[in-house]
């Protein structure tokens, strides 16, 4: 894989300009022991790796209209949950109101009668005064993560005015969830691999289960994987603006949900009132561009954020006074565990790259750090109960995480994390073309891994590489002819890095950025912070557009004694996704 690793830039700056925070970053690879002239062209947005050029775009296939008999069809809503009966524990008032339906859509837009139809779930809650007229459209990212569940997380954090305003609209996109699934398949869970042995045995075991990874998603996923594509998830968006009766709708998407406003803004931009696109994807380059930027992210999450504040609290968690014994200790745990793998109260027993994923996702939120230190506290010498919570908290990141490292998966996956994965793979690899081979695979994730360890060296799982793409061009996101969107990025976004937030606001013509300085969660409407919340109420109930881009202030890490509370209640809507994915089951 041929990943240029570039710089991102200030929209009011030119193409050439070095992003705002390179120096710090030019730093911190000659830190890592990445000599100064190669850390300046990385942190100044230089290609380190040759790479050719992309070739011309074909011009986008414009499609059909919707043929009468989908445009016309309505939505036969009920309630989500039994009237009558007691909701499941946990949930607010008002959950009542939810309403689950589906709609009808077909499998290819450019042939709407040359195959079988697919199936889109969706939900939808209304205020409690009954329909507000206006309609929010959300998506939870991913690609591919499943929807229906995102306007109960909204209902959760209990932002009045947006529920007091808004019909809010969840969906599974086609290939996920409820909807019309794509799959990967069960596949043998043979000896675990470990992405940091670069013997040549690991590496061709590696690329071997790449291959064999993509090759069971599309002969798993059938035809109707080939359809699932950001082009035609689009469409059947606007579908349901139609079949709802709107004339435009407003839209609210985290992390892959913010490629796909962009992309439904793009098609569509007549319906297109107010777009939040929260934790940007690169969404004006290819997908792999996007994921490209995640090892310098986490890295920099990890050595700026969590580390020191692990050290931080050394006198609660027994991991170390400074970041590098914390590091010192990181490393000796999960060396033990590759030996010696931990008993899973749930499933296979749990090792290094169990423990590889709660590192990540804890990277995800600032509510998670207390129960990752309580996590490797219990995994260095804690009692049995706090080891059994350990392999808990492992166990639960290693099911969301599977899709980020080459390990077998189990017989028996949840269907749901299935058609996610599967659905990931096949808009990424579907979408845009993937340059590079083999070969480029491990060259690349060796400089990767040297440079940002934590998660570098799993670059070299790309099932796109081996991907039998189909015809797909997409349009360009551009921004032209689109009324102004609102983006919402921090600075130490582990998932979603804010050099390719800046990039694609720097491309997107008449886009707005909220930046959230000295943080680094992902997803950072309605986590806490008053002044995004403050900005993007503002714009989706009132309407008004941010004159300039905004900077707000950062809120400060948790302390260790928030763990139980932040665990009672999340702060983040990924967060609350999450408890909830445990609540219903």
């Amino acid at each position: 894989m041929n990943v240029v690793i570039t710089g991102g830039h200030d929209a009011a700056n030119s193409k050439a300009a070095p992003i705002e925070r390179g120096e710090s970053m030019r730093r911190l690879m000659i830190g890592l022991g990445v000599t100064a002239a190669v850390a300046g062209l990385l942190a100044t947005g230089q290609p380190v790796l040759a790479e050719p050029p992309a070739p011309p775009q074909a011009p986008s296939r414009a499609f059909p209209e919707a043929p009468a008999e989908y445009a016309g069809q309505r939505i036969q809503w009920q309630p989500c949950f039994p009237p009558g009966q007691p909701l499941p524990p946990g949930l607010p008032p008002g959950s009542e109101r939810i309403e689950c339906g589906e709609l009808t859509a077909p499998r290819d837009w450019h042939d709407p009668a040359g195959g079988e139809d697919v199936t889109i779930a969706v939900t939808r809650l209304s205020p409690a005064s009954g329909p507000a007229g206006r309609a929010l459209f959300t998506n939870p990212g991913g690609p591919g993560g499943a929807g229906v569940e995102m306007p109960l997380a909204m209902l959760v954090q209990n932002h009045t005015r947006v529920l007091e305003n808004f019909d809010i609209y969840g969906i599974d996109v086609r290939g996920t969830g409820l909807s019309s699934t794509v799959s990967c398949g069960p596949q043998d869970a043979t000896d675990p691999l470990d992405a940091r042995d670069r013997s040549p045995q690991s590496i061709r075991a590696q690329l071997a289960l790449t291959e064999e990874f993509a090759a069971d998603c599309q002969r798993h996923s059938g035809e109707l994987g080939r359809y699932v594509t950001t082009e035609q998830t689009v469409a059947d968006l606007d579908l349901l603006r139609q079949v709802e009766q709107r004339e435009k709708v407003n839209w609210y998407g985290v992390s892959g949900g913010t490629w796909l406003g962009a992309y439904y803004a793009t098609y569509f931009p007549e319906a297109v009132d107010k777009f939040v696109l929260d934790s940007n994807a690169q969404f004006t380059g290819s997908w792999q561009e996007v994921f490209g930027w995640q090892p310098l992210a986490f890295e920099r999450r990890w050595r700026e954020d969590l580390r020191p504040w692990l050290a931080a609290h050394d006198d609660v968690y027994g991991l170390g006074a400074t970041p590098d014994a914390v590091q010192k200790t990181v490393d000796e745990l999960r060396a033990e565990l590759k030996r010696n793998p931990v008993p899973n109260p749930e499933g296979a027993p749990l090792d290094h790259n169990a423990f590889d994923s709660m590192l990540l996702w804890t990277m995800y939120s600032k509510q998670a750090f207390p129960s990752l230190g309580e996590a490797l506290a219990g995994l260095r010498g804690g009692t049995a109960p706090q080891r059994e919570d350990a392999a808990r908290t492992m166990a639960r990141a290693d099911a969301m995480a599977l899709p980020m490292r080459p390990t077998p998966v189990a017989d028996g996956q949840d269907p749901v994390l299935d058609s996610q994965t599967a659905t990931m793979f096949s808009i990424r690899c579907n979408d845009t073309r993937f340059r590079g081979g083999p070969g480029d695979l491990v060259w690349n994730s060796e400089l990767q891994g040297r440079l940002f360890p934590t998660y570098g060296y799993n670059t070299i799982f790309q099932p796109c590489a081996y991907w039998d793409r189909p015809d797909v061009e997409l349009r360009e996101p551009t921004g032209e002819g689109v009324p102004p969107v609102l983006m919402l990025q921090s600075e130490n976004d582990p998932a979603t890095a804010v050099e390719g937030a800046r990039i694609a606001h720097r491309d997107f013509a008449g886009s707005r950025m909220v930046t959230v300085a000295d943080e680094g969660d992902h997803g950072v409407y309605a986590a806490g912070n008053a002044c995004v919340d403050d900005v993007v109420e503002s714009y989706l109930v009132d309407g008004v557009v941010p004159a300039r881009d905004v900077t707000c202030q950062g809120v400060g890490l948790p302390e260790p004694q928030q763990a139980r509370t932040a665990a009672a209640k999340p702060a983040g809507l990924l967060d609350v996704l999450a408890e909830l994915a445990d609540t219903l089951g």
